[in-house]
């Protein structure tokens, strides 16, 4: 894409500027966090400099703390069309899945069952597995097909049934980047009146988001995989908000979001949340905040898939590498993991770092069940190469440069 601003983006993080032995740092890391925007860096730093109070007080530090949480509902319903009232927030996605978990034991029985995947990150299923053992609910696991690295959507029909209470399924795997069709595990379990709960971090940084189209009960996301600081958002329909029997303090508010919210949040990280998503609003046009952040993010997801499909046929052409990647035609983000045969993936990542100051990630990712059923543990787990808008077409060739000198230093007896 010759017309994405690849310069003013790059200069909106100071990150990039950094160097390590007089070589730029290379952060194909995205998956486990994106390096945070200038804009995001500065919310937090003014809201801390023009002084910090807690909520609800008469003075005008606190009245300010107030508006920030405002205003940081306001800039996540307009990213992910979803009320403010129904964005809450929390020390991380995982921690904020396990409280409404607990909360949602009462709402599950004994026999009933509960629907996880195979293919997920483990906070979108411990949360479910411990709520069920709690409760005394079956646990059935969506499978995930070995040759196409996608769910068994096919059998929805048979694991989803009348007895079926909670549906949860990532959108996007942090591993493989295929992106599952909610759409039709939604309607199916809609059909039985079971909740559904999605897990968007891996999501949200690259395509747009509908919630309420989408009509899921729950959806996760972290502000720090998308250029924020570290905290967790969750976005409750407002239908079970509303009846919501969250664990709180007896004081503590009884409404909406602020029930969920206990103790005090870290409202300096929500200032550079707010931050975050003004900077992915300059990469997009329209009247409003909601217009540019959807025209963003459909800019973000064109030029990510053209960078991925471009290393996608790279790492297909090497015969040492395995990739892990859904066929053509499967929607995917531009996360990419692969093994190397006879090398242990700790021991590539390594060298990447050391050699090119190339910050890619390795192991299992949390995605543990799907790491098991690859078998790919005994060497390390994957190495996974993770694109953000800042990343440019020359680093993914330094790269594959990369690749093909450490394939033939290291790979020779696997030829």
């Amino acid at each position: 894409m010759s017309s994405f601003p690849i310069d003013a983006v790059r200069a909106a993080f100071p990150a990039l500027q950094q160097r390590l032995e007089h070589k730029p740092f290379i952060f194909f890391d995205g998956p486990g966090g994106t390096q945070m925007a200038q804009p995001a860096i500065e919310a937090m730093v003014g809201y801390i400099r023009g002084g910090m109070a807690n909520l609800h007080g008469t003075f005008a530090t606190s009245r300010a703390t107030d508006e920030v949480l405002l205003e940081g509902r306001r800039a996540i319903a307009d990213l992910l069309n979803c009320q403010p009232e129904e964005v809450a927030f929390g020390q991380n996605m995982t921690s904020l899945a396990f409280a409404i978990a607990r909360s949602l034991g009462s709402c599950i029985q004994a026999g009933d069952e509960i629907i996880v995947t195979e293919l997920d990150h483990r906070a979108n299923v411990d949360p479910w597995v411990t709520l069920a053992r709690d409760r005394g609910a079956v646990v059935k696991f969506l499978p995930v097909n070995a040759d196409t690295y996608t769910l068994e959507i096919s059998q929805l029909d048979e694991l989803i049934t009348a007895k079926t209470k909670l549906v949860a399924v990532s959108m996007s795997s942090n591993v493989t980047g295929t992106v599952t069709p909610v759409e039709q595990v939604i309607r199916r379990a809609k059909a039985v009146n079971a909740m559904v709960v999605l897990d968007a971090v891996h999501a949200v940084p690259h395509f747009p988001i509908d919630f309420r189209v989408l009509g899921a009960d729950v959806l996760f996301c972290s502000a720090y995989k998308f250029f924020g600081p570290h905290v967790g958002i969750a976005v409750v329909s407002a239908a079970l908000f509303e009846n919501l029997p969250v664990y709180k303090l007896a004081p503590a508010p009884t409404n909406i979001p602020d029930k969920l919210e206990t103790g005090t949040q870290n409202h300096e990280a929500i200032a550079g949340l707010i931050g975050a998503i003004d900077f992915i609003q300059t990469l997009g046009q329209g009247a409003t905040r909601k217009e540019r952040l959807r025209s963003a993010m459909q800019a973000v997801e064109e030029r990510e898939q053209e960078q991925a499909q471009q290393l996608e046929e790279f790492l297909l052409g090497i015969p040492q590498v395995r990739l892990y990647r859904a066929p053509a035609g499967t929607r995917k983000t531009p996360t990419l993991a692969f093994t190397l045969d006879q090398v242990n993936s700790r021991e590539a990542a390594a060298w990447f770092a050391d050699t090119y100051n190339m910050c890619i990630a390795d192991g299992h990712f949390y995605a543990s069940t799907l790491a098991e059923k690859m078998h790919v543990n005994a060497m390390g787990g994957w190495i996974r190469l993770g694109l953000a808008p800042y990343n440019t077409d020359e680093e993914i060739e330094l790269f594959k440069t990369a690749l093909l000198t450490f394939v033939e230093k290291h790979c020779q007896s696997a030829r």
